[in-house]
């Protein structure tokens, strides 16, 4: 049986002023997964992540990291921070230290940590996000790819079992979208459950393989890419837009061709209209 690595049960957080961020949110994340949580802005997605490790603590409900509850006291909470490591949305929320080579450190040095595997852990995790050789630089000097990239080796040098990222790819180029994209499925190629939030749809389509849709705090589908990108409507109540493919098909259908809507990635697509015109 696949372990469950992270879990909400009944989650729910209202903010002080009675604003209802989240509501009776269940979510199972098993080990090695790659995990995309997609909605609009303002569904929810940023208050629900940082419940995941701990930053945020639910009105009601509860998490389980490892079949174990969170509980909210220092000492567990560390624990927990070294299972679940979070990438925020904005590097600069994340980057603070005058050099990348410090800002990689900060997390193995609160874990305690000697010299010797403090430096090692930086230099493995530089090298695993193509930043080698940018140790002396200043963070606020580099590049927002490259300031994402620092951000996500910071997590990496606290070896976490669970990476959660907070809108990974936003504000990237193409390039930088696929440099992290790579680095993501490389982490999870040795054994790392990823976690995404986003509402870049033809991103997620690349990357998940399990899909929860929020809206207003709520899940109101989960599923993989096929099953909640074929799907116009739930795609229109959560405000997001279709990918590319699934626009074409559909248009195939209203003009008579019996394809199927199914059909997500660019080749699947592309074999699906070669069969029906041939």
């Amino acid at each position: 049986m696949e372990q469950i690595h992270l879990e909400t049960k009944n989650l729910s957080f209202t903010y002080p002023d009675g604003t209802k961020a989240l509501k009776n949110v269940n979510i199972q994340i098993k080990k090695g997964e790659k995990i995309a949580i997609i909605g609009a802005n303002g569904a929810g997605k940023s208050t629900l992540f940082s419940h995941f490790n701990g930053l945020t603590e639910p009105t009601s409900g509860h998490i389980e990291i490892d079949g174990e509850k969170i509980v909210y006291n220092r000492e567990e909470l560390l624990k927990v921070r070294q299972k679940v490591g979070i990438v925020f949305q904005d590097p600069n929320d994340q980057l603070f230290a005058p050099t990348v080579k410090e800002d990689v450190a900060f997390g193995p040095m609160n874990l305690g940590l000697d010299y010797d595997e403090v430096k090692n852990r930086i230099t493995e995790a530089l090298e695993m996000v193509g930043m080698s050789g940018f140790e002396e630089k200043t963070p606020h000097h580099l590049s927002g790819g490259q300031q994402k990239r620092v951000a996500i080796a910071g997590i990496i040098a606290m070896r976490p079992e669970i990476m959660i990222l907070d809108e990974p790819t936003a504000g990237l180029d193409p390039e930088g979208v696929d440099k992290v994209l790579n680095i993501l499925n490389d982490l999870n190629s040795k054994g790392m459950s990823i976690v995404i939030s986003s509402h870049d749809i033809e991103m997620v389509n690349h990357f998940a393989d399990k899909i929860f849709v929020l809206h207003h705090g709520e899940i109101i589908a989960q599923g993989d890419k096929h099953e909640i990108f074929s799907d116009k409507e739930l795609l229109k109540t959560a405000h997001l837009k279709a990918p590319i493919t699934t626009e074409i098909l559909y248009k195939l259908k209203e003009n008579g061709f019996d394809v199927d809507t199914h059909k997500i990635t660019v080749d699947e697509t592309v074999e699906e209209i070669l069969n029906k015109i041939k």
